[in-house]
């Protein structure tokens, strides 16, 4: 068994906790997109907090200035009481003497104890611990009671100089940090002065303000959640009948017709349920008078059409009599009798077109798909046209690989290229026409492109449009309907694919089919470009870069001549188009 290196394993944790962040990071942001009580309640968390912050330190802060501003009045009152307690005790003590040292402390103790039997002076001041020595500028020997070495340098020196002071320091008393409020100020005996220190732990006030920090906190934490909770509510009441108007506005998209907003009460929500059921009911009664006279339209043209094949074959049968014996008739009869096949011909294909586009309407076009080669279906619908194309000098240039096979409807297929090969020689200006076939994994692609009038802006839209026809297009050949190209994208869409239209005006027009080589694919790309610049479709199937113009069809086709497809016969040489 290998063994995985270290670094290699320290990489892919590191490459899975990432991903494990992206994706945590990606469903955040979907949900904060898609829910508008989350950004709300979000929001309302966020800016309440701010506050809830910036009050809680301000009262804090407050608190604690108080706390201290009470706290130095009561042991300053404190102080200057036991000044005058000492002053009067001390009067005639001398520091210098010997026995000075049980005089103070005999002091401190009396002070200590008259505190304690006497609170008038100050209840609040709390416990303290008495100092009482000479100045550190005295040149005799330092005499002390009580905690000498607790009180500051720089406190000693601003007391040396007679005024009253005080500092804040931290002491440590048994391995433990006390805060410490120290006072001090000088005291007058008989021959000289000493400095008096009262040492006030804060602890009381350090647990004071402990307990108010901790009151606002856990204050603070209920306050948001109850904010929270507050909000969340009152968004719900926002939130649900939007939610509720989208639900319903979705399923009346899918085709529910009927779906209708609930509306209760009279505020702003009940108006917009109104306004919408009556919106809903008006989209439902002009979409029913839609369909109503689409059905009648579709229904008419049916009708029409089955009622005028009758009287079409009658018509038929008379005009092939007179056909027939044209040879027997005057000159003017016999052009007229010529006249009349052809317009008849004309007649039936728009018939057959009419019957044709009300199936397709009519939604019952059945698809008869099956696995053929598409190079077989292409060249039957090549050949249908190769007669205009000899009238009319057009060169049939045709690059169709063998061995293309997709699940198509054959018939169907053969009339979209039919159709279009039909139209580029119409409007090719017997320039060549191109026609080309390629495939990739999933799609099949033809394409067929002229050189000739070419189109307008705008008109690459309109082309597969009805009985529409561009100006260029009023001398056709080919004796089309008008329905052809309108056929042809309705059975492109049937079979899940693409037709679509490009051209300029004096550079040609290229129309493109794309098809799924298996019913059911879905198409996402083409394997032939549809224009001289649309080259991104093709990229991943020719290998050329996206942005790139690929090599025209035409230089790699191969000429035809009117005889018949080099490939039919391999030992007949190509000949060259006339």
């Amino acid at each position: 068994m290998t063994a995985v290196p270290v670094g290699l394993r320290a990489r892919r944790s590191l490459a899975q906790a990432r991903q494990m962040a992206a994706d945590m990071t990606e469903a955040w942001s979907a949900i904060w997109r898609r829910s508008l009580q989350v950004r709300v309640v979000i929001s309302t968390l966020a800016l309440s907090t701010a506050v809830v912050v910036v009050l809680g330190l301000v009262l804090q802060t407050q608190i604690a200035l108080r706390v201290l501003q009470a706290k130095e009045a009561d042991t300053l009152a404190r102080t200057e009481a036991g000044a005058v307690l000492l002053e009067r005790d001390l009067s005639g003590v001398d520091p210098d003497r010997e026995g000075a040292q049980g005089d103070l402390n005999n002091a401190l103790d009396r002070l200590t104890n008259s505190s304690a039997a006497d609170e008038s002076t100050s209840t609040t001041a709390g416990e303290f611990r008495a100092v009482l020595t000479t100045s550190q500028d005295d040149p005799g020997a330092q005499v002390s009671a009580g905690p000498i070495e607790d009180v500051p340098v720089d406190l000693r020196t601003a007391v040396a100089s007679g005024t009253l002071s005080r500092k804040y320091v931290t002491l440590t008393e048994e391995g433990v940090e006390v805060p410490t409020l120290i006072v001090g100020q000088p005291v007058r005996t008989a021959n000289g002065e000493l400095e008096f220190y009262l040492l006030f732990p804060l602890t009381a006030e350090q647990r004071t303000l402990g307990l108010v920090q901790s009151t606002l906190i856990v204050g603070g934490l209920i306050l948001l959640l109850l904010l929270a909770g507050i909000a969340s509510l009152v968004t719900r009441q926002v939130v649900r009948p939007v939610r509720q108007a989208a639900e319903i506005a979705e399923r009346f998209a899918d085709g529910h017709l009927d779906e209708r907003m609930p509306v209760q009460g009279e505020d702003e929500v009940a108006r917009l349920g109104e306004s919408y059921n009556e919106m809903a009911s008006s989209i439902q009664t002009q979409i029913r008078q839609l369909e109503e006279f689409g059905a009648l339209q579709r229904r008419f043209t049916s009708d029409v059409s089955h009622e005028l094949r009758t009287p079409l074959t009658t018509v038929r049968m008379a005009a092939d009599v007179l056909y027939a014996s044209r040879d027997e008739l005057l000159p003017a009869l016999r052009r007229s009798s010529e006249l009349l096949v052809a317009e008849l011909d004309r007649f039936e294909a728009l018939l057959a077109d009419l019957l044709e586009i009300s199936r397709l309407d009519a939604g019952v076009a059945e698809l008869g798909a099956e696995r053929v080669d598409m190079h077989g279906v292409v060249m039957r619908a090549v050949e249908a046209v190769r007669g205009i194309a000899d009238e009319t000098h057009t060169p049939l240039e045709l690059d169709l690989p063998v061995g293309v096979y997709a699940e198509v409807d054959p018939r169907r297929v053969e009339r979209i290229v039919r159709n279009l090969v039909a139209n580029a020689v119409d409007h090719g200006e017997s320039r060549p026409v191109e026609v080309v076939l390629a495939c990739d994994e999933r799609t099949v692609a033809v394409l067929v492109r002229d050189h000739g009038v070419g189109l307008r802006p705008g008109e690459a839209g309109l082309v597969f449009n009805r009985f529409w026809r561009a100006e260029e297009s009023r001398a056709r050949r080919s004796g089309g309907s008008g329905l052809g190209l309108a056929i042809a994208i309705e059975d492109a869409r049937l079979h899940g694919g693409w037709l679509q239209a490009w051209g300029e005006i004096g550079r040609g027009a290229a129309f493109r089919l794309t098809l799924p080589r298996a019913v059911g694919d879905v198409v996402e790309a083409s394997p032939l470009p549809l224009g001289p610049e649309d080259a991104s479709d093709t990229a991943r199937s020719t290998g050329e870069p996206a942005g790139s113009v690929p090599t025209p069809a035409r230089e790699r086709a191969v000429p035809v001549a009117a005889s018949g497809w080099a490939d039919d016969d391999p030992a007949t040489e190509p000949g060259e188009a006339p």
